[in-house]
Parts: structure tokens; sequence; C-alpha cells
């Protein structure tokens, strides 16, 4: 992980991005809707998970309600965020591991968990550097069951500036929104300040979705796809072949 990632090891931030920013992604429950369907269309049953870079554990816990015989495994190298996905998971089904996807060791962090039916990341993916990027889906590929399905809601890389700008309108919106339903007062602009200064931006290393779905074919995935994209937010991933 590069040094400005290591920001998330900080726990008041762990906390401002899990009580103040996470609420507030635009269109955050439809995008785990389509999650979720594209997970109950690929797989029959899902025995072992894992939530990659796992924040609060928000889409492996979802997933697991939705697959009651699941278990899961959730991992950040962030401990502030692996304290928060404790206090939210179901201990008895879950594993909880702190590791750093920057390096290759992580997996054996894993090792006895192996092999997975399904393997989701959200919103972590993005703070390593390209090159890294693609050996980490190459790992994932390693550890998933034939057949088994990786999906990768992510932070992606605009193709133009104005889009960039779209994207910063509708996050800012979304946020303000979430704000005043929590009984904020700020006004909008200065909650765009706050997006526009904090300081895990420095940590975003964005990729185009199309070269790192080129990416994940090259690895071996097949029925690559982008399954939902809101400008710089998107979710996309593939299976491992039977």
């Amino acid at each position: 992980m590069s040094n400005e990632g290591h920001l998330w090891q900080r726990r008041e931030l762990a906390q401002l991005f899990l009580e103040g920013v996470r609420g507030g992604i635009p269109l955050a429950a439809e995008q785990i809707d389509v999650l979720l369907r594209v997970v109950h269309n690929v797989l029959p049953s899902v025995e072992r998970l894992l939530d990659l870079g796992c924040g609060d554990g928000i889409l492996g816990r979802t997933v697991m309600v939705q697959y009651p015989q699941a278990a899961g495994v959730f991992l950040d190298f962030s401990e502030p965020m692996i304290e928060a996905a404790q206090q939210k998971a179901d201990a008895q089904r879950a594993a909880f591991v702190v590791a750093d996807l920057g390096t290759p060791d992580w997996t054996r962090s894993i090792a006895d968990h192996a092999p997975l039916d399904l393997v989701l990341s959200g919103l972590a993916i993005h703070h390593l550097p390209d090159d890294r990027k693609r050996r980490l889906y190459g790992e994932i590929f390693e550890l998933l069951k034939p057949g088994g399905l990786f999906l990768n809601l992510e932070h992606v890389a605009s193709n133009s500036a104005w889009a960039t700008r779209a994207f910063e309108d509708i996050f800012i919106d979304s946020l303000w929104s979430y704000h005043r339903g929590q009984g904020s007062t700020k006004s909008r602009d200065a909650v765009a300040q706050e997006f526009f200064h904090r300081s895990d931006r420095a940590a975003n290393i964005l990729a185009p979705t199309d070269l790192q779905c080129q990416w994940l074919e090259e690895i071996g995935f097949v029925e690559v796809d982008c399954f939902f994209k809101l400008l710089q937010l998107a979710l996309f991933g593939g299976r491992k072949p039977q």
C-alpha cells in the first residue's frame, strides 16, 4: 500500500469515512442491489466468501444475509476498519484478518479459508498502483474455486475532465443530502470544501473500467463485464472458468 494509503490506519479517518462518507455515496443501495442480483444469478450457493479491503464489512455482511449458510472472511489492513466489521458481523460465521493488499503475502493469511466461492471488494483496490492492482487480480483468481466469482465495486477513472466534474457534483449533492438527513445544517459549499480537502484523496490511484476488465480477461477470468456504472463508480468482475 502507498504511504498515502496508510492514512486509512488512522482511526479518525476510518471513522470519518464510515460515518460521514459511506452513507452518502450516490446510489449506494442500487449498487448493492445489482451486486446481489449478479451473485444470485451466477452462484447457486455460497459457502465461503472473502470481503477484501472490507471496511465495516457492508458487502460481505449483505451477501451473508442472503446466503445464511455462508462463512465470510473480512480482510483489511486498517485495524479500525476491522474493529468496525467485528462489531457488525455475525462472529460465529466470520473471520477477521488484518493484512496489506499491497504485498502478495496477504494470501497466506487466508490460505486456510480457500478455495472461495466469492471474492468481493468495495472501494479499496483503487489505492494500489496499477501494476499491483493487476497482480492482485491474479492472486484473487488463484484463490477462487472453479466457477467462482469476483466482483469489484470500485472508484474508477473517467476518460474526460468533464465526466470527473460531473461525478464530483453528483457525489457532493449526495453527501449534502445524506448529512441533511442526519440533521446537519452544513451548507452545500461546506460539504464541497470537506470533499475536496479530505486527506485520503491523495491516496486515490484510479484506473479506467475497461482497462481493468481487460486485465481480468488476460488473467483468465471469463464472462467479464461492467454490471453497473455511474461515472466514476463501477461494479465489474468475472468468473473463474469451471
